[in-house]
């Protein structure tokens, strides 16, 4: 197919098929696909705005059994001097913290510790639901399918008791490269690609608010890209096609490593990871292929702002959160090791810089006022509750 011929289906918006998206990748420049992706953009958001986020990543505990390969957070020994459950107290702290800057969601994820009872996810979940007044995306596929082990539950049934206790959404987490050829080689103890892609779909069935993700640079094939992107998009036709919202946004970043990670340890690392030019260049492509889901963005924690800058140029409409505690990609050598936090102010610089009107939002994509939420913050009673079960 000529490269003519492709351009035109992408600015008429007719569907690529997976042979046609590898043509896409392999015969044109990053700064051709920015242009096209740019298109898609403004065809399904078309205003000169950016949304962003305030929000906290709490991780509630680093003790996991999965050993992932690319992990560098992870404690395997629930007895290891780092490990930890983090207390109740440490949670609402963290939580308030958040609110004084006018957070409207907290993100709560962790390890697969096999000593925390399924008890545990719930009650958590009732209690911070009654707590403060915050959306709740929490936990992840994999961390969901680890509460089925332990509780001798369906994933549907975990959800469903998750969302009546306060559940408001399911991250998109642990999907890396949806193609178990990958994920046999980085994270073999990890669940699958379809069951990540069942989970996803269970919550979506139940009216989760639910993001997609993909990692890059794992010594992947553009092959196995477009597998991962091609089940993202058959996965959101299904939920569309029965009515529920599905995937809300689409985010990508580059696979972090150092010598605190096998990957990175391993005589083969020189293979491992992407540059900012891959990166930007798969933000685009992605955005073109996965042509349903309707809001993409441009992350800045593993390649820095000034490259999420030019992610807005890309495709994206989204800049990502401020990111006000960050433990994982920063372990293994991200950026955030040392600037875990992007203040509003500074993610709105950036917007700005990129030539766009920032606007603030929160995980469902509804317009936040900022001024309303540090005044709910000032008024929520945000109590202290006791420690549940210390490492």
């Amino acid at each position: 197919m000529k490269k003519t011929d492709l351009t035109a289906k992408v600015l008429d918006g007719v569907r690529l098929s997976r042979s046609e998206a590898l043509l896409l990748w392999k015969d044109f420049e990053f700064t051709e696909l920015a242009s096209l992706a740019q298109a898609v953009r403004f065809r399904l958001n078309p205003e000169r705005k950016v949304t962003y986020l305030i929000d906290r990543n709490i991780n509630y505990t680093n003790v996991c059994n999965s050993d992932c390969s690319f992990c560098a957070f992870y404690r395997h020994n629930p007895r290891d001097p780092e490990a930890y459950v983090l207390p109740r107290d440490v949670i609402a702290a963290k939580v308030r913290e958040a609110m004084e800057l006018g957070a409207s969601r907290i993100l709560l994820q962790g390890g697969h510790n096999d000593e925390l009872p399924y008890s545990f996810y719930v009650e958590l979940i009732e209690w911070l639901a009654s707590e403060f007044p915050l959306q709740l995306n929490a936990f992840s596929p994999s961390e969901v399918h680890q509460m089925t082990l332990v509780s001798g539950k369906s994933s549907l049934e975990v959800l469903k008791d998750l969302k009546a206790a306060g559940l408001y959404g399911l991250p998109g987490g642990g999907a890396e490269i949806l193609d178990d050829e990958i994920r046999k080689r980085i994270s073999p103890k990890k669940i699958s690609a379809g069951r990540w892609l069942e989970v996803m779909g269970e919550a979506q069935s139940l009216g989760l608010v639910t993001t997609a993700t993909m990692v890059i640079g794992f010594g992947e094939t553009v092959e196995h890209r477009i597998s991962h992107l091609e089940r993202l998009r058959d996965l959101q036709d299904r939920a569309l096609a029965s009515g529920v919202p599905g995937f809300n946004l689409f985010i990508s970043w580059t696979h972090q490593f150092n010598e605190r990670t096998s990957l990175g340890r391993s005589r083969h690392a020189a293979k491992y990871g992407a540059g900012a030019v891959e990166y930007l260049k798969n933000v685009a492509w992605s955005r073109i292929v996965l042509d349903n889901i309707k809001h993409h963005q441009s992350s800045w924690p593993t390649c820095g702002a000034d490259v999420a800058e030019i992610g807005l140029h890309s495709g994206c409409d989204d800049i990502g959160s401020t990111m006000m505690e960050e433990n994982v990609v920063s372990q293994a050598g991200a950026p955030t090791a040392s600037k875990w936090f992007m203040s509003p102010e500074e993610l709105e610089l950036h917007i700005r810089q990129a030539g766009f009107e920032p606007v603030l939002r929160d995980s469902s994509f509804n317009v936040v006022n900022r001024a309303s939420r540090l005044a709910q913050s000032a008024g929520s009673r945000a109590g202290i509750g006791e420690e549940i079960y210390p490492a």
